[in-house]
C-alpha cells in the first residue's frame, strides 16, 4: 500500500514537472536548472532529444547515489527520471497547449509546475533526478534543506547556460524560474509557515505569559539574560503561537507593558505542541 502511493505520488510529479518543462520554459527559451536545464543545454549542443538528454544525464547520477542511498529509493528514482522523459517527448504530441506569449508568465508558471513536481517526486520517497539525487544525498547527511542545495546547483548550471546561449536575459529570467522553484518545493516540503516564535523582552513577563496563556491558549517558557550593554539581569518570554495570533498578542504584551521588545520568526518546523492539556 505504501508502495501504491509512492507510484502515484512520483507519477503525478513527473507529470507537473514534464507539463513546465514542455509548455512554459521550452516555448519561450527558458532553460532552468537541474535536469531541464542541463538537458537543454546538450539538445543545444548535440541536437540530442531534450527527453532522451534528460535519461543521459540522470545515469551516471543514480549510478554515483548508489552510494549513499538505499537500492528502493533507487528504483524509485529511476521511474521517476523514466516517466518524466517520457511525458517530455509525449505530451506536445497528445495535449495542444495554447501558446503563452508573456515571458513573465511562462517563467512564473513553469516554476510553480516544476517546483511542485519535484516536490511531490520526493515525497514518494524517490528523487526527480539531476541535482535532486545530490540534493537529498547533502540534506540527508548535513543540516542543509534540499531545496538549498538544489539552489547553488542551479546557480551553477545557470551561468553555464549564459555561456552557451549568449543571452544574459534569459539567464536572468531562468533565475527568477529557479527562485519559484525553490520557494514551492520548500513549502511543499516543510508546509506553509502557520507557527511564529516569538521573543517578548519586558519587566512583566510573569503577567504577560499568564494572559498569553489565558488568552490564546498557549504555554511558553521564561529565560533568564543579561543586558549586553549594563549586565542587567532580563527576563525573556519565549511562547510559540498561531501566524494569526500575531495581532492578539502584542495587544496583550503592549498593553501590560509599552517599553517591551517583542520579536517575531518563523516557525517552518515545530515537534510537538505548545497548546494547553487538560486533565
Amino acid at each position: 500500500m505504501v508502495e501504491l502511493k509512492n507510484i502515484i505520488l512520483i507519477s503525478l510529479g513527473s507529470y507537473l514537472l514534464a507539463f513546465g518543462v514542455t509548455f512554459f520554459l521550452i516555448p519561450v527559451n527558458i532553460a532552468t536548472g537541474g535536469t531541464p536545464g542541463m538537458s537543454i543545454i546538450l539538445h543545444y549542443l548535440t541536437d540530442i532529444p531534450t527527453a532522451l538528454a534528460m535519461v543521459l544525464i540522470n545515469i551516471p547520477l543514480v549510478l554515483a547515489g548508489l552510494k549513499f542511498i538505499d537500492f528502493p529509493f533507487a528504483i524509485r528514482t529511476v521511474i521517476a527520471i523514466i516517466l518524466t522523459a517520457t511525458f517530455v517527448e509525449l505530451l506536445p504530441r497528445i495535449i495542444s497547449f495554447p501558446p503563452i506569449d508573456s515571458i513573465l508568465l511562462s517563467t512564473i508558471y513553469g516554476g510553480v509546475c516544476i517546483g511542485a513536481g519535484i516536490a511531490i517526486v520526493m515525497k514518494g520517497q524517490a528523487s526527480a533526478g539531476g541535482t535532486t539525487i545530490i540534493a537529498q544525498i547533502v540534506a540527508r547527511y548535513s543540516s542543509f534543506r534540499s531545496a538549498q542545495v538544489i539552489m547553488f546547483f542551479d546557480m551553477i548550471i545557470i551561468i553555464a547556460v549564459a555561456i552557451v546561449f549568449k543571452d544574459m536575459e534569459l539567464a536572468l529570467w531562468s533565475l527568477i524560474g529557479i527562485y519559484v522553484t525553490t520557494k514551492v518545493i520548500d513549502k511543499i516540503l516543510t508546509g506553509a509557515v502557520a507557527e511564529k516564535v516569538v521573543h517578548v523582552v519586558s519587566s512583566e513577563t510573569g503577567s504577560i505569559g499568564l494572559a498569553i496563556s489565558e488568552d490564546l491558549g498557549r504555554d511558553g517558557t521564561i529565560l533568564t539574560g543579561k543586558n549586553l550593554m549594563e549586565q542587567n539581569e532580563k527576563k525573556i518570554l519565549l511562547v510559540v503561537v498561531g501566524a494569526r495570533q500575531i495581532p492578539k498578542l502584542q495587544k496583550i504584551v503592549l498593553s501590560r507593558d509599552e517599553n517591551a521588545v517583542v520579536l517575531v520568526m518563523d516557525a517552518s518546523e515545530m515537534i510537538g505542541s505548545t497548546a494547553h492539556t487538560t486533565t
